[in-house]
């Protein structure tokens, strides 16, 4: 029996407005692209990075304009100075740790307050188990495990974290680092695992008659001992250098992975609030204030440079060229090369 001609036009009718309704549920239910299904809601809202790049809001905050120009000189120089580019490995992840909840990934760098920094990462990470990040003890904040680096994720999962998550990290003056890195390593009477490790071995090779004392404890190195060891081909051959005096851009592969913030030690506090003000957390999170009085600058650093021979300078200068260059660091002017 065939249906009248006004029941087909209203079937055809209902059946169009069916297909409608589910194209729009599947719509807003689809996951945002790139990110893993089920980990995060997709969002209709503008992100954090386009309010702060696009230059859509009425006066950009001189912190913020200072953070987009740091990007923009950053993929310039990578240009400039990167020919070969390669694939990175689960090995060189190790220093990125990811916070899922906020869609964040840090690269750490010790000696620019990635201490605090963890600290911070783990009151967002924890579900309320922590609320302060300055009562997390130092030594806590650095146990592996604590918090996820992505490292530890699949290919697939690494990919969509890198194109979807706001990914930070903190730089410093090189020489200001370096020097900061020894007085933390090799001058305080506690560090006596770096001692024993690298200064031990510093004391062997670069010391001439050594007595057993300091070849037993590796206690007293010099720095112009510590600088004769980075500027060694030997060092690097037999392995990689220690974290505190790597490379940033040997660390974190700024020319590999897409920062989209630099922030340096120098503006530490207001870029950390920009950071935290773009992962929505600043009305309930500060970034903890340094209470040291003793911070290493540019002429607590002249004054550890101004017993190194200038041919020393000028090999150490060329070891950590490439991070000078790429977060727009001046040359020192105690710096003697020749």
């Amino acid at each position: 029996m065939r249906m009248p001609r006004g029941g087909r036009l209203f079937l055809a009718t209902c059946l169009g407005s069916l297909f409608v309704l589910v194209l729009y549920f599947q719509s807003i239910t689809k996951p945002e692209p790139g990110v893993k299904s089920g980990s995060r809601p997709g969002k209709s809202r503008r992100s954090p990075l386009q309010s702060l790049y696009n230059g859509d809001q009425l006066e950009l905050l001189a912190a913020q304009r200072s953070l987009q120009g740091r990007r923009e000189l950053l993929e310039k120089e990578c240009l400039s100075h990167t020919r070969k580019r390669r694939v990175l490995s689960p090995e060189d992840l190790k220093h990125l740790i990811v916070d899922d909840k906020h869609s964040l990934i840090y690269c750490y760098v010790p000696k620019v307050a990635c201490t605090n920094w963890k600290r911070v990462l783990m009151v967002l990470t924890s579900d309320g188990r922590y609320t302060d990040p300055l009562a997390i003890p130092a030594n806590e904040a650095h146990v592996a495990g604590n918090l996820r680096t992505l490292s530890e994720f699949s290919v697939t999962e690494i990919n969509q974290r890198l194109r979807s998550y706001l990914k930070f990290i903190f730089v410093r003056e090189p020489f200001e680092r370096l020097v900061s890195a020894y007085r933390n390593k090799f001058t305080r009477s506690y560090n006596t695992a770096f001692h024993k490790r690298y200064g031990t071995k510093i004391i062997r090779r670069h010391r001439p008659e050594p007595d057993r004392e300091a070849l037993e404890k590796g206690n007293d190195v010099s720095f112009h001992e510590f600088v004769q060891y980075l500027v060694d081909p030997r060092t690097q051959r037999e392995e990689p250098f220690n974290e505190h005096w790597e490379r940033v851009h040997s660390l974190c592969h700024p020319c590999l992975i897409h920062y989209d913030v630099v922030g340096k030690y120098e503006t530490l506090e207001p870029d950390a609030q920009a950071v935290l003000r773009l992962a929505g957390v600043d009305g309930t999170l500060r970034f903890p204030t340094s209470g040291k009085s003793t911070r290493t600058d540019g002429n607590m650093a002249a004054r550890f440079f101004k017993h190194i021979s200038p041919s020393y300078q000028k090999k150490l200068f060329n070891l950590y060229r490439m991070d000078f260059l790429l977060f727009n660091y001046s040359t020192p002017e105690y710096l003697r090369t020749r």
